[in-house]
């Protein structure tokens, strides 16, 4: 069985530290809890059990792990209603930490509840960890907690990022069926140019037969795939390739280039768009609602808003705002924005209810993001058969092209 070096604090103030065998980790905080000790740091020992090995290998990625959306969603939900209901946060996160089947967000939030629970605050003590809490996490906790409305805003969030994270999957869902269908065409032509092919190559070559275009172009691929050295080079061009675009997008100007490309690609440039729009408006709303001033928000946006076009047109949006001018205008003047956008904008300016106001372009551009990726679906599909039974169409034709010739060639022979 497992062992467990935990360290703890008693109902007097005393700081122990003592070892337990349990079967898992939530085993051994639910015994802990049972005596009356306040859980200060619980870790496997070394050697305690058969999962050491893989916790032994894993410890090292731990720190680049990410932890799942859902499971901080849910957090998040969770923690608003027990805020809400009067709980203590040191006992909410207490609470949670078990709760949670994640395991870095677990041991997150047991780092957090210590913080907490030695006079920190809980935005102070999230900071602390920005690959589970994101810039934008925080400054909503913050502003949460200076308002004195936390649940509001733990609720708000939890929405937020639902919304964000359904908007994510059907485009991720939208994408999968295209990917399938092209590594699948991949792995077929594959395999026929491997290892059938090659039989038909050596009986086309012992013909006595004028060998037509289409033939030749298959035998030239054919040939090359199974000459270990080509498949070297063409593989080593392939990463060197790669290699060089992804140091290219980390510069400023490579990823600001590509995130124009991205938008102007056809068809794919205008979804691209309108998840940037749905993006940035859903943002700055849920920032805006729960009380984060306008420019601490748009600095915050232009960080998490992922493309480098949106984040330059936000920086114009801030120094049009310290200028004392309006949002509307740098929106209108990037192109990136359209009329209807810019116009819902300025009356909510004018209004004084820009955050509900962008809620409601948000929400409308997720449905125009819905309806594009059922159309853009429904378009790849026959397109990518089509491309399919081309490539098939191409194999099969060049065979049967010089098998043709040689019956025909027979057939003039008995003739004579």
């Amino acid at each position: 069985m497992p062992q467990y070096t935990y360290k703890a604090k008693t109902a007097d103030g005393r700081v122990i530290q003592e070892t337990i065998e349990a079967e898992s980790q939530r085993l051994v905080q639910n015994k802990l809890r049972e005596q009356k000790l306040t859980i200060i740091e619980i870790q496997e020992r070394k050697g305690g059990g058969q999962a050491d090995w893989k916790n032994d290998i894993l410890a090292p990625l731990r720190k680049y792990q990410k932890v799942n959306d859902q499971a901080l969603t849910v957090f998040s939900r969770q923690f608003s209603t027990m805020i809400n209901a009067g709980l203590a946060m040191v006992r909410c996160l207490d609470i949670l930490s078990e709760q949670t089947e994640d395991r870095k967000l677990q041991e997150t939030l047991l780092s957090v509840r210590r913080d907490v629970e030695g006079g920190q605050s809980l935005s102070n003590s999230m900071s602390k960890y920005p690959s589970v809490f994101s810039n934008l996490y925080v400054s909503m906790v913050r502003a949460g907690e200076l308002g004195g409305v936390l649940d509001e805003v733990l609720d708000r969030l939890a929405g937020f990022m639902e919304r964000d994270f359904n908007l994510k999957k059907k485009v991720k869902a939208a994408m999968t069926y295209p990917v399938v269908i092209l590594v699948m065409a991949m792995l077929i032509v594959t395999f026929l140019v491997g290892w059938i092919l090659p039989t038909f190559v050596n009986l086309f070559k012992g013909m006595d037969v004028a060998l037509p275009l289409p033939t030749k172009i298959l035998i030239g691929i054919t040939e090359g795939v199974r000459v270990w050295y080509i498949d070297l080079a063409v593989v080593s061009v392939i990463i060197f390739l790669l290699i060089i675009f992804a140091k290219w997008v980390q510069t400023q100007t490579g990823k600001r280039q590509f995130d124009q490309f991205k938008l102007q690609l056809p068809v794919f440039g205008m979804l691209n768009k309108k998840v940037s729009i749905s993006r940035f408006c859903r943002t700055l709303g849920t920032l805006l609602s729960s009380g984060v001033p306008i420019m601490q928000a748009l600095e915050i946006v232009g960080k998490v808003s992922g493309n480098e076009v949106v984040a330059e047109t936000i920086i114009k949006v801030r120094e049009s705002i310290r200028e004392g001018e309006s949002i509307a205008g740098p929106l209108q003047d990037s192109g990136l924005f359209p009329p209807m956008v810019t116009q819902m904008v300025s009356v909510g300016e004018e209004t004084g209810n820009l955050d509900a106001m962008l809620s409601k372009i948000a929400d409308f551009y997720d449905t125009e993001v819905e309806y594009m990726l059922a159309s853009l679906t429904s378009m790849l599909e026959p397109l990518l058969i089509l491309g399919m039974g081309g490539i098939v169409g191409f194999i099969v034709i060049s065979v049967f092209l010089p098998l043709y010739s040689l019956i025909g060639q027979l057939g003039n022979q008995g003739g004579h």
